[in-house]
């Protein structure tokens, strides 16, 4: 394991069986000598860095708990994908005050991360949106690659950093300034209503980010709006990079996110979307951020809705790649 990694307080008694559930197929990688995984899971339990008030550094545990309560069986397909290799790898150690020692563990977390597993699929669970940062400044680093971001997301995330930080308002923002990624390889899916305001359209224009509303996003309908999008990416880039922003789903889809709002996405419209993304066998990283437990309801409605979208688009690589 990384000295920048620690194992989580949340673990289970794996069960062998015919039924088999989400809790019984991810494998511990801290019980495992030496393996190859077709994914790995690194939690990132980081919230400080919220503009919101936020316990998303809670949701990794979170996460972890509610897989006893899904099963490997994919109704909609018909398909058992439990013979995909899957890892837990345990959270990033975080300080408790100083945000900028965070996301450098969490750089060096990730750097470690891809040279034990240089051939997986790497998914982060947040935290704030901020993680998504230090995640691809260390891709961008080790791999040396031209990274695409499909962003699902109701906000553009561009706030000046000068005048925010490091905050969850700002990593895309950080990764443009900073030369990692381009802004004609941003594209970022569900932006809607009044949360954007002009100085950060004037931005994203600047940097020649992709915006793609979600009323336009309804019109084109999932696999369209995907296979556009994809296609344009793989003109350009090496691999992609998805950051799945939950505060992109309507807040009564999304009780447990700060940000959520009026007007976003169903939760289907989203499983839907991600069905497709995982098609693309350049998609090589994907991370799910701002959830807070604490604020969800007693049904866990967005912590559900979290797992259920990270396994869609899991079968979907399963069965697609």
């Amino acid at each position: 394991m990384s000295d920048f990694l620690v194992k989580p307080a949340t673990t289970w008694n794996r069960v062998e069986g015919q039924d088999l559930k989400v809790k019984d197929w991810i494998v511990p990688s801290w019980e495992v000598s030496a393996a190859t995984w077709d994914v790995v899971i690194t939690g990132v339990p980081l919230s400080r860095s919220s503009i919101s008030a936020s316990a998303a550094s809670e949701f990794p545990e979170a996460f972890r708990r509610s897989w006893s309560l899904f099963s490997t069986y994919y109704f909609d397909e018909h398909v058992d994908f439990r013979s995909l290799r899957v890892a837990d790898l345990g959270d990033v150690k975080m300080h408790g005050t100083d945000i900028v020692r965070c996301h450098a563990n969490i750089e060096a977390a990730m750097v470690d991360v891809l040279k034990a597993h240089p051939d997986s699929c790497y998914v982060s669970i947040g935290g704030d949106h901020s993680i998504t940062a230090p995640v691809i400044r260390a891709l961008a680093m080790e791999t040396g690659k031209r990274i695409g971001i499909l962003q699902f997301d109701t906000h553009l995330d561009l706030r000046d950093v000068q005048e925010h930080g490091p905050s969850n308002g700002t990593p895309i923002r950080q990764l443009l300034d900073g030369g990692i990624v381009r802004g004609e390889d941003v594209y970022n899916i569900g932006l809607h209503g009044f949360y954007n305001a002009p100085t950060l359209i004037e931005a994203a224009r600047h940097y020649g980010v992709n915006m793609i509303s979600l009323k336009e996003c309804r019109r084109n309908g999932a696999t369209r709006q995907i296979a556009d999008v994809m296609a344009a990416l793989g003109e350009k880039v090496d691999f992609v990079y998805v950051t799945v922003d939950m505060d992109v789903l309507d807040i009564a889809y999304a009780p447990g996110v700060p940000a959520s709002t009026p007007g976003g996405m169903r939760t289907d419209e989203l499983f839907d979307l991600l069905f497709e993304v995982g098609k693309y066998d350049f998609v090589r990283a994907v991370d799910f951020v701002c959830i807070d437990p604490h604020r969800d309801t007693q049904a866990q409605t967005t912590v559900k809705a979290v797992t259920y979208a990270f396994l869609t688009m899991m079968v979907s690589r399963y069965i697609h790649l």
